[in-house]
């Protein structure tokens, strides 16, 4: 039966890129993807490409095209990225632009566009997750995009794109892309596409497969994380799949891993909704068949959902942080102490403020009293006030009461830090998938580079 091999190289922006390389250079891969869009990322994005029509895609795009494109070239290997954030075109341009610098002639850089739908949320009537209509957002709004699937990226791999630069797509689509260009499924082989979705699903967050967020010494030991290897799905036609690392890498590919990656931000495992196919993970079969392989089979899918998510990201409010450490006898009392004088300066000075949290960090931030309260007293404890504001201006008051501290304060502060910015937000709205019209641009590398 046919197979391909596809790595991948990255599950988030800064993620590291020796794995990648690896990847490349000893995994015997088809294709290598990299997952590096978050929801409040491409937002940010956005607002960085308003202000620099040339910016907006991801500012690690230089440093991992250039890591993997000669050994990727050398061996063949087709590259799959949502790192164009928010200008899949510009990074496409940088892309070819790089590749022209290391000789690589011949290389054709696929841009896909057609993701960014704000004006149409701006101009329309829509809902998002909180009840909120989109439009009471005013000048507040920032960025609109709908996630796309995998057909226009299928589209750019016939078009001859050996490295495709996408905006906001589903995560899982960046690997069933290939698999339909493969394997000519039919986008509306739902029992296919489920399958490939779930696989899709296991490689987008790279070393979390692999054991990286999985280890926890002493119930789940791995060994080698500093050298984490990031994986590979040997995929076969049938939608049948071997999760597997390369060989002498660090960290371990089993069942449990596995597990874990699967049900990982899953509500519903039998209607995993997403732009290809709702996917259906409830029969999933998974099994050890070697050191670091592990054969997934049995997801399935059924007919796409109608409507596509769009993720919207505004300008919410402005946070203003403090910080400050407190160490040896009695620590704790001087803490809290700390925030007892902040909260009535707070008072004082007449914050206005919708919200302020008083934590400290190593006792009550993660958990609160109620569960920490049982717990031995530290040697040492940070500080940490936050308040939420409408101002910049008032957000800063917050930072310099708790900087304060070091003189006005109780014994022994220091090591203070403060600071006050805008917070992007992120909600939710559907947009009927007529509205949003997919294309593909291709950037080409002449054949010889003068």
């Amino acid at each position: 039966m046919k197979s391909i091999r596809i790595g991948s190289g990255a599950g988030y922006s800064g993620d590291r890129i020796e794995p990648a390389v690896e990847l490349a250079e000893k995994g015997a891969i088809d294709y290598l993807i990299f997952e590096c869009l978050a929801e409040r990322t491409i937002a940010l994005a956005q607002r960085t490409r308003l202000a620099d029509p040339a910016a907006g895609y991801d500012p690690l795009l230089e440093d991992r095209m250039r890591a993997v494109l000669p050994a990727c070239r050398k061996r063949g290997i087709r590259i799959i990225t949502n790192m164009g954030a928010a200008n899949p075109l510009a990074a496409a341009v940088k892309v070819r632009e790089i590749a022209e610098s290391l000789q690589l002639g011949g290389l054709n850089v696929a841009a896909v566009l057609g993701d960014d739908v704000l004006d149409i949320v701006r101009n329309g009537d829509y809902t998002d997750d909180t009840g909120r209509q989109v439009g009471e957002l005013g000048e507040r709004l920032i960025s609109a995009n709908a996630y796309l699937g995998a057909q226009p990226l299928a589209d750019a791999l016939e078009q001859g794109a050996d490295v495709i630069i996408t905006g906001r797509v589903a995560d899982p689509s960046l690997v069933l892309a290939p698999l339909i260009h493969e394997f000519g499924w039919a986008m509306d082989d739902w029992h296919r596409l489920g399958q490939g979705t779930l696989v899709g699903h296991l490689l987008e967050c790279a070393g979390q497969i692999t054991g990286g967020y999985f280890a926890d010494p002493g119930y789940k030991d791995v060994a080698g994380l500093a050298r984490l290897g990031f994986p590979i799905g040997e995929v076969y036609e049938d939608g049948t799949a071997i999760i597997t690392k390369v060989d002498g890498s660090g960290g371990q590919v089993t069942t449990a891993s596995c597990k874990e990656q699967m049900l990982y931000e899953i509500h519903d495992p039998r209607s995993y909704l997403t732009p290809d196919v709702v996917a259906d993970f409830s029969g999933v079969d998974i099994a050890q068949v070697g050191p670091d392989r592990v054969r997934v089979s049995g997801a399935t899918g059924r007919a796409r959902p109608d409507n596509l998510k769009v993720s919207i990201g505004y300008l919410d409010s402005y946070i203003g942080e403090g910080q400050m450490s407190y160490a040896g006898p009695g620590a704790l009392a001087r803490a809290r102490l700390a925030l007892d004088i902040v909260a009535e300066r707070l008072k004082i000075i007449g914050l206005q403020a919708s919200e302020v949290r008083y934590d400290l960090l190593g006792v009550n931030a993660m958990h609160g009293e109620k569960l920490s309260s049982g717990s031995q007293e530290p040697y040492e404890v940070r500080i940490r006030v936050a308040g939420r504001t409408e101002s910049l201006k008032e957000a800063m008051r917050v930072a310099n009461e708790v900087e304060s501290l070091y003189t006005c304060g109780p014994a022994g502060g220091g090591g203070a830090t403060k600071s006050a910015k805008d917070i992007v937000a992120v909600v939710s709205t559907l947009l009927p998938r007529d509205k949003v019209k997919a294309s593909v641009h291709i950037e080409e590398v002449p054949d010889v580079i003068a």
